[in-house]
C-alpha cells in the first residue's frame, strides 16, 4: 500500500469520524463534499483519459491530475480577498518552478534513491505552498496546482525538443505527488494556523474583520444583561 493511498483512507477516516469539521469550514467545504471528492480521486485514480497519441503519448489522469485542479480552482475561487487567491496563484507557479527546478538538479532513477520522486516531490511542494499561500485555501491549491504544472512543463519541454515521449499528467492517480501535496499543505497550514491562534489567544479575525462566532454570543448576552438593568 502506497503512502499516498495511506493518507487518502486515513483522511476518510478522520472526515467520517467529524475531526476535520474545523479544516474543512475554514475551506469552505462540508463534510459530505470532502468525502465525495476523496472517492472520486480514489476511483479516478484508475482512469486515464487519452488527449493525444502520435510521436508523444498524452492523457489525464482523472484522480491525479483533473478531479484535484476542479476542487483546488474551487477551493481557491472561494477564498476571503483578492489578496488569498494572488497568495495561492503565486504558491502555485513558485511550487512548480521550484519542483522543475529538482527535477532538473536531481536524477531520480529507480532503484539508486532512497526516497521516490513522488514523495519528495509532495513533501517540497506542501512545504513551499503552505510558505506562500498560509492560509489553507491557498496552501491547498498551491500545492496541487504546483504539482500539475510540474507535469505541463514536462509535456512542454517534450514537445518543443521533439521528443518521443509518453506523458500522463497526474499519472499515478491517487497516489501521485498531486495528492500528497495538497495534503501536506493542508495539514501544514492546519498545525501553525491553529499554534498562531493560541499564541495571540483565540481565534484570529478573517480578513472582513469578523472575529468569529464566539464574540457574536459575547455580545448578544451583553445585550440581555443591559436590557435586565435597565427593567
Amino acid at each position: 500500500m502506497t503512502v499516498g493511498l495511506i493518507l487518502l483512507l486515513a483522511v476518510s477516516v478522520v472526515i467520517f469520524l467529524g475531526f476535520a469539521h474545523r479544516v474543512l469550514d475554514r475551506m469552505h467545504l462540508n463534510d459530505k463534499q470532502a468525502l465525495i471528492a476523496v472517492l472520486l480521486i480514489l476511483v479516478g485514480g484508475f482512469v486515464d483519459i487519452p488527449i493525444y497519441r502520435g510521436l508523444w503519448t498524452i492523457s489525464l489522469n482523472l484522480g491525479g491530475s483533473v478531479i484535484p485542479v476542479i476542487i483546488a480552482i474551487y477551493v481557491l475561487s472561494r477564498a476571503d480577498t483578492p489578496s488569498e487567491t494572488r497568495r495561492g496563484i503565486l504558491s502555485a507557479v513558485a511550487t512548480g518552478a521550484a519542483l522543475v527546478a529538482i527535477s532538473k538538479v536531481f536524477t531520480f532513477e529507480e532503484g539508486r534513491t532512497i526516497i521516490d520522486s513522488i514523495y519528495v516531490f509532495g513533501l517540497v511542494a506542501g512545504a513551499i505552498a503552505y510558505l506562500l499561500g498560509r492560509s489553507r485555501r491557498a496552501a491547498f491549491a498551491g500545492a496541487v496546482l504546483g504539482v500539475v504544472l510540474l507535469d505541463i512543463a514536462h509535456l512542454v519541454e517534450v514537445v518543443i525538443r521533439r521528443m518521443p515521449s509518453t506523458v500522463n499528467i497526474g499519472g499515478a492517480g491517487a497516489f501521485d505527488a498531486v495528492v500528497i501535496a495538497g495534503i501536506i499543505a493542508v495539514g501544514l497550514a492546519e498545525i501553525f494556523g491553529e499554534t498562531m491562534e493560541r499564541l495571540q489567544g483565540g481565534h484570529i479575525p478573517d480578513s472582513k474583520g469578523r472575529a468569529d462566532k464566539v464574540p457574536e454570543a459575547v455580545s448578544r448576552e451583553t445585550e440581555t444583561l443591559s436590557e435586565e438593568s435597565e427593567e
